[in-house]
């Protein structure tokens, strides 16, 4: 679903602040797959969404996303591919705006519209079951403005709006960061349950260890813009914080004062 050809991309190239942020980074992502990247801060996670998304272009390489090449494609047409959440609880909505009124937005995404009543009464019914099942309550508030509602109940809306039409790819950018460890508990817990149900192909950009153990199917770490390891399956299943801070001591990454230790 996902294909990076050795991406690379430097930032402020030839002068006293250049940053290689991707060194030839490869990596292939299946269908289906729920990846999780962790790494230290400056490891390239953020450029490596932001690549995808077409936020930054790359210096060299290729992209392709379900077998379309997008390397050169702009931001506003990969949109059509993707499902995003940012870190931000403010970002990915209108806060202006009520909750059906957004749901409605995210519903007619890259589709044709015309002049017909804004919202229908089938649609009305099918966001106040969309949002039961995420058990915050949110059903009955329909006509509450996005900027009212709590970082946590925020959050999940914008996941739900980010994955109601199928993305081919859902990128989710330290979706959780901003959030109490009660609330992004939950949070995560919505999004496993999102990405199960409709067999999303997911990249997860996580700073915490244990979130990046428990959730999805694969793990990869990345340090200097590249991949020092990845770890799927019934590996990644059995893998333990401490075993994962020992691959790090082995590939000689200090973490000692990233906040991914506090996690």
């Amino acid at each position: 679903m996902l294909e990076l050809k050795n991406i690379k991309k430097t930032f402020n190239p030839g002068t006293v602040n250049e940053k290689v942020a991707l060194d030839g980074l490869s990596l292939t992502i299946n269908d289906g797959e729920f990846v999780t990247v962790i790494g230290g801060n400056g490891a390239g996670k953020s450029t490596l969404l932001n690549a995808v998304c077409g936020t930054w272009k790359v210096d060299s390489g290729r992209i392709l996303i379900d077998n379309s090449d997008v390397t050169n494609m702009p931001e506003y047409k990969r949109a059509k591919f993707l499902g995003r959440v940012f870190q931000d609880p403010m970002m990915g909505t209108a806060a202006d705006m009520e909750i059906e009124e957004n749901l409605a937005l995210a519903t007619r995404r890259g589709k044709h519209r015309g002049l017909k009543r804004g919202i229908t009464s089938a649609e009305r019914e099918t966001y106040k079951k969309l949002l039961s099942e995420l058990g915050l309550g949110l059903e009955e508030r329909l006509k509450t403005k996005m900027g009212l509602l709590s970082g946590g109940q925020r959050q999940t809306v914008t996941l739900l709006m980010a994955a109601m039409n199928k993305p081919k790819l859902l990128l989710l950018d330290e979706h959780t960061a901003a959030l109490d460890p009660k609330t992004a508990e939950k949070v995560l817990e919505i999004t496993q349950r999102i990405v199960t149900e409709n067999n999303l192909t997911t990249l997860m950009i996580t700073h915490n260890m244990r979130d990046a153990i428990k959730y999805g199917n694969r793990l990869i770490m990345l340090y200097e813009g590249k991949i020092a390891f990845d770890v799927s399956g019934e590996e990644k299943k059995n893998l333990t914080v401490e075993q994962l801070l020992e691959l790090f001591n082995k590939a000689k990454i200090d973490f000692s004062s990233d906040k991914a230790i506090l996690s």
